[in-house]
């Protein structure tokens, strides 16, 4: 369900520009400046930008078709031609098909208009005979009351005297008759702004595949000439992408309208060629894409059919094709998801919809994958995939540290319990809640963090560990174990340094260490007097020293050192759960080792346990008086 990888935020903050404390702001103001430029010029220049738009997104379409000719050895020029010769022969084909359906749909539309008539009228009067039966008690307990004001009405009703005058004249107002021209104009002007739409996309897409090379050398050269290796391999990612994702997606939807074409068919639906390809066409509109496909054909079933048998029928082909299409075939071709979220391809439509009209609905999906995707690939737009991307948008790490800062610790809790079903305890403690609580240490030291809260945090990360004590989650490795001598009580002591939250550490690895096979417990090392009078500690078969981000070498823990290894004498020592960057040196310590993680502390265990001959000896506890 998480990725769990290193818990390691994706790309490291850049480092501040030394240029005053005000240049935040000034930067913060520049960016908005920039985006409301962006969105007035997607606003003002749709005329211009929507042809272009629509030319990139056909060229990805197309380039892999082009790119298959190119294996074949064919020049660039008779691969890009023949592309084109292909893309035109379908519209071409398409538009015949449409024509052709709409001409024959045309002379029957009177007919279809009657039988609709009728069967709006036939449920007008049902619904006024259901109607009829819940108003009669009601009208009659307001007939009296009716009538007395009807009476009032009529007293007071005077008749106005017809002013005598001549009669009004008649006059007709005749329109000539339009001239042949005039007609031809009507009929092409409604055309001539999509046909010279369509050709400049044409045209603009030829150029793209012709020169798309040097297209994308230009891109690297305004963007990305710094560091060409890493942006030559972002823009191959992005374009193979959303290659990929549109081809699949124009076969999805070919399929889907091809279905219902032939279902329409079969039904006998009028002109099911036609429903059938604005269906499919209707399908890249998100969501509600389905809904507007379905409606005409199911406007049609109730005008040919007097019944309501053709339109189940209808509406039954929608229900059962766009289930199996969107739950069945899209995630076999492209994955669960397009890579968006759920809430960004609602508000994506809203927004291209209101700053290109019908087509930004159409093209909402398209546009809105290209800027995820170039959000993944280009640092300076990260937000796009952060704001619209179907990604967390914190990792495993921060997710936890954020829940257990805020003040319900249950939150905390059950984000836990979802990361432990991907991943071993062991792992979730190194990765995840050790981690943490190194992130909260560092904040305690710098001043970020009050004590209060401090203890919060510990308190919040140590009652989850007592929950996961018999918790039933996947069992340890089956691997190397303890002889079964160090399964009695207080076979290991983990021994807390005197942090603020090396307590919790602590209990972690005492809990990994049971759960292991060994008889473990965690004690304080806070306290030299309690730690002095605990007999536990000499009879310890091995002793785990254990203190979080810690900074050096510092004097207090090498004193708990000497302590412990006067209290424990000749009892094994392990130093663990340091910071990777501040070796602590196990010699200088009297140590047997010292380990980076919880689960190498656990492996150290094992290892010292299976190499020692002599089991751990039972302590030996005072009698009281």
């Amino acid at each position: 369900m998480f990725d769990s990888g290193d818990a390691v935020p994706r790309r490291p903050p850049a480092s501040p520009i030394d240029g005053g404390a005000d240049t935040p702001a000034v930067t913060r103001l520049l960016h908005l400046a920039t985006g409301v430029a962006a969105v007035a010029t997607l606003y003002f220049g749709k005329t211009v930008l929507v042809p272009i738009t629509l030319a990139i997104l056909l060229a990805f379409v197309l380039a892999p078709v082009v790119n298959l000719l190119r294996r074949r050895h064919l020049p660039r020029p008779i691969a890009v031609a023949m592309t084109m010769a292909l893309a035109l022969g379908l519209i071409g084909g398409l538009g015949v098909i449409v024509v052709g359906q709409a001409a024959t749909l045309a002379d029957d539309a009177p007919r279809y208009a009657r039988t609709i008539e009728a069967k709006v009228e036939s449920v007008r009067d049902y619904a006024a005979r259901r109607t009829a039966s819940f108003t009669r008690e009601f009208e009659s307990k307001t007939r009296s009351t009716g009538a007395r004001k009807a009476a009032q009405e009529r007293s007071r009703a005077v008749t106005t005297p017809k002013t005598p005058g001549t009669a009004p004249v008649p006059v007709e107002v005749h329109q000539p008759e339009p001239s042949p021209f005039a007609l031809a104009m009507a009929v092409i002007t409604p055309i001539l702004a999509p046909l010279e739409v369509f050709i400049i996309v044409m045209v603009i897409t030829t150029f793209i595949l012709f020169e798309r090379e040097d297209l994308r050398d230009r891109f690297i050269r305004v963007f990305g000439s710094s560091d060409l290796h890493r942006t030559t391999l972002a823009m191959d990612d992005a374009g193979a992408r959303l290659s990929r994702y549109f081809l699949a997606q124009l076969a999805v939807n070919t399929a889907f309208g091809t279905i219902i074409w032939a279902g329409l068919f079969v039904i006998g639906v009028p002109s099911a060629g036609l429903w059938g390809i604005v269906a499919g066409l209707l399908r890249f509109i998100p969501y509600i894409g389905p809904f507007l496909g379905a409606a005409p054909p199911l406007a049609l079933a109730a005008a040919i059919d007097p019944g309501w048998t053709v339109v189940g029928h209808v509406a039954l082909l929608f229900v059962i094709v766009e289930p199996i299409i969107g739950y069945v075939v899209e995630p076999l071709l492209y994955g669960r998801s397009t890579g968006l979220s759920p809430i960004s391809v609602l508000v994506a439509a809203l927004f291209w919809t209101w700053v290109w009209g019908p087509v930004g609905l159409v093209l909402s999906t398209p546009l809105t994958l290209c800027l995820v995707v170039l959000g993944r690939h280009v640092a300076s737009l990260e937000f796009f995939d952060v704001l619209l991307g179907d990604r967390p948008p914190l990792t495993p790490l921060e997710m936890f540290y954020q829940r257990i800062l805020g003040s319900d610790p249950e939150e905390a809790l059950d984000l836990a319990e979802v990361l432990i079903e991907d991943q071993p305890l062991r792992e979730f403690y190194d990765r995840t809640a050790r981690a943490t609580l190194l992130l909260a240490a560092a904040d305690l030291r710098r001043g970020a963090m009050t004590v209060d809260k401090a203890r919060h945090i510990a308190d919040a990360t140590l009652a989850m560990v007592h929950y996961f004590e018999d918790h039933d989650i996947a069992p340890p490795p089956t691997g190397s174990r303890p002889p079964a001598s160090w399964g009695r009580d207080d076979a290991v002591i983990c021994v807390a340094g005197r942090g603020a939250f090396d307590i919790t550490v602590a209990a972690m690895a005492a809990q990994l260490l049971r759960r292991r096979g060994f008889g473990a417990v965690h004690v304080s090392g806070a306290d030299p007097t309690a730690l002095a009078n605990d007999p536990r500690l000499p009879a310890a078969g091995i002793v785990c020293l254990v203190h979080l981000g810690l900074v050096g070498n510092p004097a207090h823990l090498r004193f708990l050192a000497r302590r412990v290894t006067a209290l424990a004498p000749g009892v094994p020592m392990i130093v663990g759960c340091w910071q990777n960057d501040e070796a602590v040196h196990a010699e200088a310590l009297g140590a047997a080792r010292n380990v980076d993680s919880l689960s190498a502390m656990v492996t150290a265990c094992v290892t010292l346990a299976n190499a020692t001959n002599l089991a751990p000896t039972p302590a030996v506890r005072a009698l009281p008086g």
